[in-house]
């Protein structure tokens, strides 16, 4: 790994205002986050030391971490491979509380089935079924128009009643409406957390940032807008920023 990059003093502050209250919710995104991204999603294990910040801050009394991902649960578990006393929040908040009942499951499976052929005829582009979605992933097109033109024709398909989570370089289409943003307003309360910090890269977690109050810290990792309050370059500055928040709650 490289050396830790400087921590900014506006972030660095957030971080110690937050490690003072309790109960504490530390949430994050996955992919870009805690694991680079990858063109192989299978392959996007978590940085170096992650594993271990993040057990170090789950063992503080009063203290939450979870884990908000595109992702279904059992994906998410499996690619990490991480393990401890988290919270598991998959396909966007839609996997909350368990899996999807069937009915949603085999919506998802007739938006599959709709979407192959398309998918199928753009070399370099790949289709996910996901617990709560579809996703269609043109990183590895070459083809840049056939990209877009792929994704435009995939939203044509999609009825009006499914719900478009567009990412980069994937278009991710939901049976449900859940969101990152309505996953932590539920965890928080559910907590009673007196503050929360969220850390995301992609366009689906802005729903995560405006979600959260002033008193929260919000972290965007990367280049881009974003309603986030605060950002670092990427997932070794992410490093960073766990372990600095891990030794102020030590």
């Amino acid at each position: 790994m490289s050396s830790s990059p400087a921590l900014d003093p506006d972030l660095d502050a957030a971080l110690a205002a937050a490690a003072g209250r309790r109960p504490l919710l530390v949430a994050s995104d996955y992919d870009g986050v805690l694991a680079p991204l990858r063109d192989d999603p299978s392959a996007a294990v978590p940085q170096p030391g992650i594993a271990e910040v993040l057990a170090r801050i789950a063992a503080v009394d009063g203290v939450t971490v979870a884990l908000v991902s595109g992702r279904g649960v059992e994906d998410l578990q499996r690619t990490s491979a991480l393990s401890g006393p988290f919270r598991w929040v998959g396909s966007h908040g839609a996997e909350y509380d368990g899996p999807l009942t069937g009915g949603l499951a085999d919506r998802r499976d007739e938006l599959a089935r709709l979407v192959e052929p398309e998918v199928a005829a753009t070399p370099g582009a790949r289709l996910e079924v996901k617990p709560a979605s579809v996703a269609v992933h043109v990183r590895q097109v070459a083809d840049r128009d056939a990209a877009s033109a792929l994704l435009a024709r995939c939203r044509e398909l999609a009825d009006s009643s499914l719900t478009m989570k567009p990412g980069k370089e994937v278009l991710e289409i939901a049976v449900t409406d859940a969101d990152k943003g309505s996953a932590l307003r539920r965890l928080v309360a559910e907590l009673g957390a007196d503050v929360a910090l969220y850390l995301g890269d992609d366009v689906t977690d802005e729903d995560g940032f405006r979600s959260l109050g002033p008193a929260d810290v919000t972290v965007k990792v990367g280049d881009g807008e974003t309603a986030a309050r605060h950002r670092v370059a990427d997932p070794d500055a992410v490093l960073t920023v766990l372990g600095r928040l891990a030794d102020l709650l030590a």
